[in-house]
């Protein structure tokens, strides 16, 4: 049986997460449709237009993301104090964004009076649309549904468009996110519908690349910061050049048609999270396949999982290859 997502996903071990989602009825609802000659890519379009819009809402930053043409690979990161430190109106404000609320809601944004069972009844919606608004499961929520939605009315259809339940996985170290995000940004290259990261529509990647063209990185994304300072803003801790070059370099070894080589600057990475060459393209190739559940080395997967009284064993033999023997 699945487990409950609440039991699935810990602050307190890890803020970043692996979300897949997969949609059913035909194999291509957002590519090439076979039977009919029609192309669906627009579709890859709202996916991602509507994900770079909650991150804006959200407090859930959007680390690397892959739009396929049947699946959604997504790394997100939980930002708990940001949602602590909105105000009350923020917090009304941005969940309106997204729905209606409540009566009392509408009535609290207009400045109208309210009544002392109103209030309190505020005071409880407030607290739960925080609570949503940091929740992994309420921004896949609102990432699916509408596009399921737009799907249905288009098709002229009902029913299901995303299977029932989304994939997540802890990433529990520096190592797991990166290997992650690095598995999930080259999605287009590994399926062959794209040769360069560049080139890889619907990606965090792309998006990143032409961010950097014009010496910046995109705002909807997590940045990278960097590993030297101090006092450390909210981002990923790699240099954004470093990023991009470990990218390109696993990108080429990655494909059939060209030799890939690790530079000087990757391999810097490799050796800081302790990851052999040879694991590092074994995980990038088999991500998705070598790690069912939570990932990380072995003690960060024992310290999870003991949190949360999860059985080890069924996750510790892939996880061996995160770190050098």
């Amino acid at each position: 049986m699945p487990r409950p997502r609440r039991s699935q996903v810990s602050v307190e071990d890890t803020p970043m997460y692996h979300c897949c989602s997969r949609v059913v009825r035909r194999a291509y609802l957002c590519g090439d449709d076979k039977l009919s000659g029609k192309n669906y890519d627009h579709r890859r379009g709202w996916v991602e237009a509507q994900l770079l819009k909650l991150a804006e809402v959200f407090a859930i930053d959007v680390a690397a993301y892959a739009v396929m043409s049947n699946h959604l690979h997504v790394v997100l990161s939980i930002d708990i104090y940001q949602a602590n430190r909105w105000t009350d109106v923020e917090v009304i404000n941005l969940w309106h964004q997204l729905f209606k609320g409540t009566d009392i809601t509408q009535k609290f944004t207009k400045g109208e009076t309210l009544e002392d069972y109103e209030m309190l009844e505020l005071t409880h919606s407030i607290a739960l649309y925080r609570s949503r608004l940091s929740d992994i499961s309420w921004f896949m929520r609102a990432l699916n549904e509408p596009i399921a939605r737009r799907a249905n009315e288009e098709d002229e259809c009902t029913g299901r468009f995303w299977e029932g339940r989304f994939k997540s996985q802890a990433l529990l170290d520096e190592a797991a996110v990166l290997a992650c995000m690095v598995y999930v940004d080259l999605n287009p290259i590994r399926s062959k519908i794209a040769k360069t990261p560049e080139t890889s529509d619907f990606t965090s990647i792309k998006r990143r690349i032409t961010a950097a063209l014009n010496g910046t990185q995109p705002k909807a994304l997590l940045p990278f910061v960097g590993n030297e300072l101090k006092d450390m803003p909210k981002g990923l801790t790699f240099h954004l050049k470093d990023y991009l070059q470990l990218v390109e370099d696993t990108g080429k070894a990655v494909r059939n048609d060209k030799r890939g080589s690790i530079s000087p600057s990757s391999h810097s990475i490799l050796v800081r999270l302790n990851i052999p060459a040879d694991n590092w393209l074994k995980i990038i190739n088999e991500f998705g396949q070598l790690f069912k559940g939570p990932v990380g080395t072995l003690q960060e997967l024992t310290a999870y999982c003991e949190h949360l009284e999860k059985r080890r064993r069924h996750y510790s033999h892939a996880c061996q290859h995160l770190a050098a023997s």
